[in-house]
């Protein structure tokens, strides 16, 4: 059976949903990039936009891409040998010393917390064989992410190519691709790192640029990045309420607040919305379906306020076999798709699978019935065990 909603319980369901979103949206935040934009993480929902496409230069912020590159290539464990082209390597360094040897993962780190830019050269010399091999690879992945308006031509970021740039948009793309890779997240979000040092009693000890740890308390990780063309750029993410957010600002003289400024609008703006949840799918009526067919996962999305009443969707299931019911060897998978629009615009595109137990579920009124029977039947046996004895 279905659960059946009564009308005045809907009332306080809908009046619970709603007081979960805020009573006033708040005005864009203003910024002082000259590109920005601030992206819900799970959906990839630009959620604030400015010359969010315009290729620029990115400068340090390239490392994130060099990072990703790295923790991919399974050579995390390796020992890498400093080469003296990487130990002289200009701009922000690790002052790593030819011939020494250091861990891949310890390189990665120096990368992303200090900003190592002799460490960005040794990091694509080992993994890419060279700097070419491995603007390579870069390119590569950021093909495959769908970096449209994006070209690397090396792995520090410094200002020796014309043709190094990306956006602000594709920066985001590449920062919700990294942040689905656990170590890439720890990397990202430690704020002190020791690494030992060969030949040497001390450690090099390595605290974390991204001020944004420190500055605000739902701070996740980041990159910054500075070149005297580029200017200051920064990535940074941030967590609340089961919703992340990725904010990017390319030539931004007031980054951290421009940022925390970002987030804090879109945290109060927007709010995480569970559209369908995984399981059976309760809103089909076709006997032969009924009960029977399941969503593969949750999907929530980030919506305002006044777009929950745009929301829209639909669902598109193979046409039964004459018999009715689809025999276990010739059930298609998926047997149908969820789609769900928000005005218009589709946002999801879900598989759905069937499943050909029926799911038994009392209605709302037959909670307490089926549990008192639940508990007849239990004593029932105790007394016929009872009697036997």
């Amino acid at each position: 059976m279905n659960l059946t909603i009564k009308p005045l319980l809907l009332v306080v369901i809908c009046t619970l949903i709603l007081a979960v979103f805020p009573q006033e949206a708040k005005a864009e935040p203003g910024v002082s990039a000259k590109a920005a934009v601030l992206m819900e993480q799970s959906s990839g929902r630009v959620l604030y936009g400015r010359n969010e496409h315009r290729p620029m230069r990115i400068a340090s912020i390239t490392k994130i891409m060099t990072a990703i590159i790295a923790i991919e290539s399974g050579k995390m464990h390796d020992t890498v040998t400093i080469t003296e082209h990487a130990a002289r390597t200009e701009g922000s360094s690790l002052y790593l010393k030819p011939g020494e040897k250091i861990p891949l993962m310890d390189l990665v780190y120096g990368l992303m917390l200090r900003s190592g830019n002799d460490s960005a050269v040794a990091i694509a010399e080992h993994v890419g064989g060279s700097l070419d091999g491995f603007s390579y690879l870069m390119n590569q992945k950021a093909e495959e992410i769908g970096m449209k308006h994006t070209r690397f031509r090396n792995p520090h970021g410094l200002d020796t190519h014309e043709d190094h740039y990306s956006t602000a948009y594709d920066m985001a793309l590449l920062t919700k691709y990294a942040m689905n890779n656990d170590t890439f997240k720890d990397i990202s979000s430690t704020k002190v790192y020791r690494s030992e040092q060969t030949g040497e009693k001390w450690d090099r000890v390595w605290r974390n640029k991204n001020k944004m740890l420190k500055l605000y308390s739902n701070s996740t990780g980041g990159k910054t990045g500075y070149t005297k063309r580029a200017k200051r750029t920064l990535v940074s993410t941030a967590e609340k309420d089961g919703m992340e957010l990725i904010a990017v600002t390319l030539n931004d003289p007031d980054d951290w607040e421009d940022h925390r400024n970002l987030f804090e609008w879109g945290f109060h703006s927007y709010k995480m919305t569970e559209l369908i949840k995984e399981g059976e799918v309760s809103s089909i009526k076709d006997k032969g379906y009924k009960g029977k067919v399941e969503a593969a996962r949750t999907f929530s999305y980030p919506l305002l306020k006044e777009e929950i009443s745009q929301i829209s969707s639909s669902i598109h299931l193979y046409k039964l076999p004459k018999s009715g019911k689809w025999e276990d060897s010739e059930v298609p998978k998926p047997v149908g798709r969820y789609f769900i629009d928000l005005n218009e615009t589709r946002i999801a595109d879900l598989p759905l699978y069937y499943d050909g137990k029926t799911l038994i579920k009392p209605d709302q009124d037959g909670l307490w019935t089926t549990f008192k029977n639940m508990l007849n039947k239990l004593f029932f046996v105790a007394k016929e065990q009872e009697r036997l004895w």
